[in-house]
């Protein structure tokens, strides 16, 4: 996969054998955090040295450095009460052209290895395995491969396939063929048939190369870091592809895939002795350490701003006739190694584009220019260098300059009158309870968030300490009241790294790319001789032969009844009811300080005419303002006071009955424990009183909304296709199209282009007779709230029809 551009306790024995000293035992009998604090300094473990041990609080968890002595691999260990146990190896690749080398590495590494030859093992493991995730991933400048499982049999056999597939892999033509590209027969059993390009990459490039959004995002990183590695695509361009060779997929494998290369990471309660040994055994110890040579430089800075354009395919499905080109603006920022920098002028990024309050939402968004922000809007952090960005789309061709001049003065305005003391409050509270928002991919989402950072030599540990960094930040700003203004002033009103992308549709693009699709397979067609032909027929035909046999899977590992656990923990709910009847369900959870909220209210009363616009309904429910509170106050108490609050249109069917299904709306909203009121009296606002008069606003979630869906379209076709042919199977199918299909996308793309969109407007109040009061509600409450608590007691004062 090409990115372009984050519980039962149970141990493994260890593997070494005989009595484990007193210290391992003692050790295995501690919690995970305990286990790890033991750890010294210069320890050595099975081929490792461990250079740091470090108490993170704040998620919980303590941090574990090592590197290998044989190879100086790097290993970061982060353990913590998570059954949920996660190893990824991570390498830094540096491609030098868009044949996009690493992208077809990350495929064919997984078609067979030395130790498991047979095809596909990461597919074959599937039904052999209890693994949460497993997959692969090609950024711009490093690939991953990560895989979860609670079960420790499961985790040691999905590690010798991973470790197997990423350091000795088969590599074999007929694989490379299959997964980067080929030229075949459009019949490959006749040879009299053209000839054509096929394979796994160079298929999936080109639909890459179909989402507008992908084109910008990849050209404005293209432009604003040219000098290196990121002036090319890692995923592979679709004309440039047909150029990689065999030799040099082997070539890049053998100098990127390398243990000196490479990074290990592993997360979880699960003992980090048998995940060194297991490593160091079946890979580490067969290596010699090398220079990789595979580091990014640092991007030379410009003394002038410069511009671009390109052009991109029509877009049929979004809104207007005439507003569909995008402009941005782009300025590079420091190294993203520098921690507290990254974090201040992320934070920085966040005041600036996010909500109705910031600065940019004001003047772009509300402007009426265009229909939403440009791609890649805010900071991105996922090169050597970060940078910003920031702009429209769905705007007149005409009115580009305009959008220049509002970022302009938008910048002017924010480096004299600086930013509210509650807005800055509001983002450091959302820092504070991402700290603590526990997921069941907690694992995956920290070796995403660390990968940039760790991939250029910064200090993962030094990242994790995100309270450490607030402080830094509140005592940066109590001595410099001035002090986010002056980052705006230095990096953006005085950075002459500037760049200005525009793009405007072209209506004769697709045949534009056609056209030179079919010149680059002349060029490769008329370069064969009569033996290359023959060639190629005979290996279209071995290959055909060799995907249509059966594998033999009996090489790979697989768990026993005798590994897996005989009982599942069970989840003790509690049912009452409360408020006059309505059904309360109880579930006492360990938090971490926060209360979550959920509410279901069924639709069965709902006129069908008002059915399509449920999902509407739902996406502005929470952002136009309820009670006393307009919209922008609205958000601002959201954000100093929650973690969001949404609302969502929702199908339960019945996996028995097919016919059956229950269809309503889902609420859900969760805080920090001490603002469970304001939670709660936000909620009741919103139920009793929410605003539907803000015609104008209205119409701006309106565009937004509609641009989202257009654009998600080219990323989530075969989704799309999923639900428009399950439609005519049940009435379940038919109604996840009109709330999740394409019937949707084109219902908001005709919203958005009305003139007058009052009648869509005064919908809403029909539907909120129907949703927002406590008949046919259901609800859990947070933990330790008990019928007749204060959260039981707001849900009573809600509406009843």
């Amino acid at each position: 996969m090409w990115r372009c551009g984050g519980r039962l306790p149970c141990f493994v024995r260890r593997l070494s054998g005989g009595r484990a000293s007193p210290q391992a035992r003692k050790r295995r009998d501690a919690t995970a955090c305990e286990r790890a604090q033991q750890y010294e300094v210069g320890e050595r473990i099975h081929g490792f040295t461990v250079s740091q041990v470090t108490a993170i609080p704040e998620l919980s968890l303590t941090a574990v450095k090592l590197h290998h002595d044989g190879t100086g691999a790097k290993y970061l260990h982060l353990a913590r009460e998570d059954t949920n146990n996660l190893f990824s190896v991570q390498f830094r690749t540096t491609p030098t052209d868009s044949t996009g080398v690493p992208h077809v590495l990350e495929h064919t590494v997984l078609c067979g290895s030395q130790k498991y030859p047979c095809r596909d093992p990461f597919f074959k493991m599937l039904n052999r395995s209890l693994s949460t995730f497993m997959n692969a991933f090609t950024a711009s400048d490093y690939t991953l491969y990560p895989f979860s499982t609670q079960n420790p049999k499961d985790f040691q056999n999905l590690l010798s396939v991973y470790l197997d597939a990423t350091f000795f892999p088969c590599l074999r033509e007929l694989d490379f063929w299959q997964e980067g590209w080929r030229l075949e027969h459009e019949n490959p059993k006749d040879p009299q048939t053209p000839l054509t390009f096929k394979g796994v990459v160079f298929n999936e490039m080109k639909g890459v190369f179909t989402d507008n959004e992908r084109i910008f995002s990849q050209h404005l990183q293209n432009r604003l870091l040219p000098d290196h590695t990121y002036s090319v695509i890692s995923g592979g361009h679709p004309l440039c592809i047909p150029d990689l060779t065999w030799e040099q997929l082997k070539q890049f494998h053998a100098t990127h895939y390398h243990p000196s290369n490479a990074r290990f990471f592993t997360y979880g309660n699960f003992p980090l002795e048998q995940h060194l040994k297991q490593i160091h055994e079946e890979a580490l110890s067969k290596f010699e350490k090398i220079e990789p040579n595979t580091a990014v430089p640092a991007q030379k800075p410009w003394d002038k701003p410069r511009e671009f354009h390109i052009t991109c395919g029509p877009d049929s499905l979004a809104a207007g006739s005439s507003g569909h080109t995008t402009v941005g603006v782009s300025f590079l920022l420091p190294d993203i190694t520098d921690t507290f920098e990254a974090f201040t002028l992320n934070l920085l990024s966040s005041l600036l584009i996010s909500g109705p309050n910031s600065p940019f939402y004001k003047a772009l968004i509300e402007s009426g220019l265009g229909t939403d922000f440009s791609p890649d809007v805010g900071y991105n952090g996922y090169t050597r260098e970060a940078y910003f960005s920031v702009g429209l789309q769905g705007i007149a061709e005409q009115d580009t300059q305009a959008v220049r001049d509002i970022i302009d003065r938008t910048i002017e305005e924010v480096i004299e009158k600086g930013f509210e003391e509650d807005r800055i409050e509001a983002l450091l509270h959302k820092i504070e309870i991402q700290m603590k928002h526990q997921s069941v991919s907690f694992g995956l989402s920290l070796t995403s968030y660390i990968a940039s950072c760790w991939n250029h030599d910064g200090d993962p540990v030094e990242l994790l300490q995100l309270g450490g960094q607030v402080a830094r930040l509140r005592q940066c700003l109590k001595e410099n009241p001035h002090f986010l203004q002056e980052k705006v002033k230095q990096y953006f009103k005085n950075n002459p790294h500037k760049l200005t992308l525009s793009m405007t549709p072209d209506d004769k693009y697709p045949e534009k790319q056609a056209q030179m699709e079919t010149e680059k397979l002349k060029q490769k067609v008329d370069s064969l001789s009569p033996k290359d032909k023959q060639q190629i027929y005979e290996k279209g035909l071995e290959l055909q032969t060799q995907q249509s046999q059966p594998q033999d899977a009996s090489c790979l590992p697989a768990l026993k009844v005798s590994d897996i656990e005989p009982t599942m923990p069970l989840t003790e709910l509690e049912v009452a009811l409360a408020a006059g009847q309505t059904p309360v369900q109880f579930c006492a959870q360990p938090t971490n300080g926060l209360v979550y909220f959920r509410a279901f209210v069924s639709l069965h009363t709902l006129p069908e005419g008002l059915r399509p616009y449920v999902p509407l309904f739902c996406s502005v429910l929470t952002k136009l303002g309820c009670g006393l509170l307009d919209y922008r106050e609205q958000a601002q108490l959201m954000e100093l006071k929650t973690g969001g609050m949404a609302a969502s249109p929702h199908v339960l069917p019945d996996e028995a009955h097919l016919d059956t299904y229950e269809q309503g709306v889902l609420f859900s909203s969760f805080c920090l424990e001490r603002n469970l009121p304001d939670m709660m009296h936000l909620w009741s606002e919103i139920f009793s009183s929410p605003c539907f008069e803000e015609e104008e606003h209205f119409r701006v979630l309106v565009r937004m909304s509609a641009q989202e869906l257009a654009n998600g379209v080219p990323d989530s076709g075969h989704l799309y296709a999923s639900l428009r042919a399950s439609r005519t199977l049940t009435p379940v199918g038919d109604l996840q199209e009109t709330f999740s299909g394409m019937d949707q996308v084109r219902l908001m793309k005709r919203i958005a282009e009305m003139t007058d969109i009052r009648p869509v407007l005064e919908k809403l109040p029909q539907i909120q007779e129907h949703v927002l009061h406590r008949d046919n509600m259901r609800y859990s409450p947070p933990p330790h709230h008990a019928p007749g608590c204060f959260c039981t007691d707001i849900v009573s004062s809600f509406p009843c029809p």
